[in-house]
C-alpha cells in the first residue's frame, strides 16, 4: 500500500542521476567539514545543496534535468571514467593494462603468457608486449 503511494508519487518525476548523486556526496562533504568545524555559512551551503537534490529529483521537467546532467557529465565524464579504470586495473588480477601507442586506447591482456602479440581493436595497430 505504501509501496504504490510513493509509486504514485514519483510517477512523471525525474528521479536521480549522476549530477544529483555529486550534488549528494557534495552535500555530505560539506556537512561533515561543518560538523567538525563549526562553521555556520557551511551548513547553509549544504543545505542548500540538499534542497537543489530534492529539487532535481522531484521535477516534473525531465527534458531540463536531462540537460542539466548531459552538461554535468560532458565537464566531469572524463575525470569520472578515469576514476573508474583505475578501480577496474586494481581490482583486476588477472590482466595487464596499457594503452595503444598509435591511438591511446587502453588494452588489456591476460596475465603470465610471457611476450603476446596484440592487435588494438581501435587502430588495428600491431605490437609486442610482455604480459
Amino acid at each position: 500500500m505504501i509501496r504504490n503511494a510513493i509509486q504514485r508519487f514519483m510517477y512523471g518525476r525525474y528521479g536521480n542521476d549522476q549530477l544529483n548523486m555529486a550534488l549528494l556526496v557534495l552535500y555530505l562533504a560539506l556537512y561533515l567539514i561543518y560538523f567538525f568545524t563549526g562553521f555556520d555559512p557551511l551548513y547553509w551551503i549544504s543545505f542548500a545543496v540538499i534542497l537543489f537534490a530534492l529539487f532535481r529529483m522531484l521535477s516534473r521537467n525531465p527534458a531540463r534535468r536531462r540537460a542539466e546532467n548531459a552538461k554535468f557529465l560532458k565537464v566531469a565524464g572524463p575525470a569520472i571514467q578515469w576514476f573508474r579504470l583505475r578501480r577496474t586495473i586494481h581490482r583486476d588480477k588477472e590482466h595487464c593494462y596499457f594503452k595503444c601507442p598509435n591511438c591511446g586506447q587502453m588494452l588489456s591482456v591476460p596475465k603470465g603468457k610471457g611476450k603476446i602479440r596484440v592487435t588494438c581493436p581501435k587502430c588495428h595497430a600491431k605490437m609486442e608486449t610482455r604480459s
